[in-house]
């Protein structure tokens, strides 16, 4: 099953991710959380630092994750596909764009040949993205073009997913597919 969550900042989007991911895989394979922040500076640090102890008993085995999805690999846990939680894809998304050796202009045909990728390997794929499109906020053309590469990945994911789930102050809200 293919679910992508969004949310604003602070509305309890990843805590209901990792959750929802628990439940989906049931303990049957490999749970992985592809972190995809860069620490490149303090404030990325203690972010990375604060989910990696939300997550720390919940099974998960990260894998840092900045660019290349497409060509990740992923091992088969006893035999069967593992569960797998991005985490997220605004951060990825900003590597890819960004980062000298993403894909640059490319950005969303490569990030969505990445999610296509991931989910031939695995039986559950939960996506994160941030709503980063209400604020009114008019921005430079860099970080326009940002948002609009985000914004046409957002829109693929939510076509080809199982579920589309806006979380709300921690409260869930179905946009597509019913309560999991």
């Amino acid at each position: 099953m293919f679910v992508v969550v969004t949310g604003g900042s602070g509305s309890g989007k990843s805590e209901f991710s990792e959750n929802l991911l628990i439940k989906m895989d049931g303990g049957k394979g490999g749970r992985f959380y592809l972190a995809t922040m860069f620490p490149f500076d303090e404030e990325s640090r203690r972010r990375i630092e604060r989910h990696r102890e939300m997550r720390k008993d919940k099974g998960f085995t990260t894998v840092e994750c900045y660019t290349g999805l497409n060509s990740l690999r992923l091992p088969a846990v006893k035999g069967k596909k593992p569960s797998v939680l991005l985490e997220c894809m605004s951060n990825l998304t900003a590597n890819e764009f960004y980062q000298k050796g993403g894909a640059g202009a490319r950005t969303p045909e490569a990030v969505m040949e990445g999610i296509r990728n991931l989910r031939a390997q695995t039986d559950n794929l939960v996506v994160v993205s941030n709503e980063v499109f209400s604020d009114g906020v008019s921005y430079d053309a860099s970080t326009e073009a940002y948002r609009k590469a985000l914004g046409e990945i957002n829109r693929r994911m939510a076509a080809e997913s199982d579920a589309l789930i806006e979380v709300v102050y921690s409260i869930p809200i179905y946009h597509k597919g019913g309560p999991l």
